[in-house]
């Protein structure tokens, strides 16, 4: 008798269900070794609107932050703890918007695109470490606000060289370190299909939605390591700040007060607006939100805060200013 025929059986059509499902999971099952980023389904006139827009951002964004790399390094007026650490926040925008708005510039172009999975992976890590490495930045540049205004005669002897050398990398092989142990685990789920990420890059919460796994450890080993960097940092930022205000209030001078306050203004926005955009995406319940303004959010903290944070710098800082004035002085001369 025909295999088939036996199969379909009397009761034998038991065992052709079971045989059919366990081949039709085997094929579910085959890796996927690309993924689909959909971006802006939007029309064509406005895709090339848009991705003008978006390179001069990138482009802006890129060269704002390396003149502000350039001038912290050449210019002796701004070798201080606190510039150093700007220059450190400027490489953490050049990487984030870099690791983002190139691949999003070609999505936009041929309206959606492949990504391989080991890029996808790639483009996750990186965003995560730039991300993690700036929110630990700011803690130190808040610490670093501290000192100067609430223990001025020890801030020399605090804030050296080598003590700001050593902060900076704690804050790079930490945020190296915890993304990898994070990307790890992903690499390891399966994906099986569908392989459409609808969404402008590979973030964590899209990409995490067409695991075939179980991702139970993905999103408990997320809150475990990203909950200290996320908790502790803020908790630095807030009891910086507040020991800033009181030190502050006491000033009886008017004009003292505002050049004190002065001194971490510019930081104080940065902060406001990394935090606010963050938390818009990975804080703020998305149920009501269409996958249109999901994706817009995402753009405030990939493509707005890497471009304002030179600016907020460069406006807000008189001896930024000044050294860029210098250098143009030079250009001029030369």
């Amino acid at each position: 008798m025909d295999n088939r025929a036996w199969l379909i059986n009397g009761n034998n059509k038991v065992f052709l269900f079971w045989y059919l499902l366990f081949c039709t999971q085997e094929n579910n099952l085959s890796a996927v070794t690309e993924f689909f980023l959909s971006g802006f389904q939007v029309s064509q006139d406005l895709r090339i609107v848009l991705f003008c827009l978006f390179l001069c951002i990138y482009l802006c964004t890129v060269c704002g932050n390396l003149l502000i790399i350039t001038l912290v390094s050449t210019s002796k007026n701004l070798h201080t703890p606190m510039y150093f650490f700007i220059s450190q926040l400027a490489t953490s925008d050049i990487l984030v918007i870099t690791d983002v708005v190139p691949k999003l510039l070609h999505i936009l172009l041929n309206n959606g695109g492949t990504i391989t999975f080991n890029d996808c992976i790639t483009q996750l890590y990186f965003f995560g470490v730039s991300e993690t490495s700036e929110c630990l930045l700011l803690a130190v540049m808040s610490y670093d606000r501290y000192v100067a205004i609430c223990n001025p005669l020890r801030y020399s002897s605090i804030m050296t060289r080598g003590n700001c050398v050593k902060l900076v990398i704690i804050c790079w092989v930490i945020g190296f370190s915890i993304i990898f142990i994070s990307t790890i685990t992903i690499t390891k789920l399966n994906f099986c299909g569908p392989n459409v990420i609808d969404h402008l890059f590979c973030d964590i919460i899209p990409s995490l939605e067409l695991s075939c796994s179980d991702t139970f450890i993905v999103h408990l080993e997320m809150y475990l390591l990203g909950f200290p960097v996320v908790f502790i940092p803020t908790t630095i930022i807030i009891m910086s700040y507040t020991y800033i205000v009181l030190s502050i209030l006491r000033i009886s001078s008017n004009i003292s007060r505002q050049k004190a306050f002065s001194t971490c203004s510019s930081h104080l926005v940065v902060v406001s607006i990394f935090y606010s955009t963050m938390c818009s995406v990975y804080v703020v319940p998305t149920k009501g939100l269409t996958r249109s303004m999901s994706k817009i959010f995402s753009l405030l903290y990939t493509m707005f805060t890497p471009m304002v944070n030179p600016i907020i710098y460069s406006l807000k800082n008189k001896d930024i200013r000044k050294a860029v004035q210098e250098i143009l002085h030079k250009w001029v001369i030369w």
